[in-house]
């Protein structure tokens, strides 16, 4: 007996779908991809991003949005579901519901064990397609680390790392400052999890 195939639904049917679903899909290819609930480390970790930045934006012409939020990558059909995500002016949606983002700025994940690979490797390529997208952080939920790719003018990217609670991760785009420390406050690392079981 053959493998049944997956049936292909379309965007629209997707963006239909996804509005009346209690679970979030991300959608690429024709394909539906349920996304996994969320540990309260990771929670905790996203709640003080928003918080840290929203007070530091609050005079400039910048919206930050969160995990409810999904980003078009026009060229290739993909949306997806990045953990927060930053405007620089105005924001671009793909039609009136206001619930699909063309031209995010800032983009930030926390890392999962079972999303880690997906997000510095497709995720990321599939990011950079949108011409608006300048800074990517990675911020783990199991210790100290965040790490940020900043975008320079010839479409490389500027690789730095941030592993101690005294450094302050720099978001030029935004100009916004985010300290490690109040990335992690109130969050418990697991006391068995030691910094070099991920890779770095």
């Amino acid at each position: 007996m053959g493998i049944q195939q997956k049936e292909k639904i379309s965007p629209a049917a997707y963006l239909a779908l996804e509005r009346e679903s209690e679970i979030r899909n991300e959608y690429f290819d024709g394909e539906t991809f349920a996304m996994t609930g969320a540990s309260r480390a990771h929670n905790q970790i996203s709640a003080n991003i928003v918080r840290v930045l929203g007070n530091q934006l609050l005079e400039k012409p910048c919206s930050v949005f969160s995990s409810d939020m999904k980003v078009k990558m026009r060229q290739i059909g993909k949306y997806s579901y990045p953990d927060i995500l930053v405007v620089w002016e105005e924001a671009r949606f793909e039609d009136e519901n206001n619930d699909v983002l063309l031209n995010p700025m800032v983009i930030i994940e926390i890392l999962s064990d079972s999303a880690e690979a997906y997000n510095r490797g497709d995720k990321f390529v599939h990011y950079q397609l949108l011409e608006s997208f300048v800074e990517y952080l990675l911020v783990s939920q199991y210790f100290y680390r965040v790490e940020k790719f900043a975008r320079q003018e010839d479409h490389t990217w500027i690789y730095s790392k941030y592993e101690t609670p005294e450094q302050i991760v720099k978001i030029e785009a935004i100009e916004c400052e985010l300290p490690v420390s109040e990335i992690y406050r109130k969050v418990d690392f697991d006391p068995h999890r030691r910094r070099h079981d991920r890779c770095c």
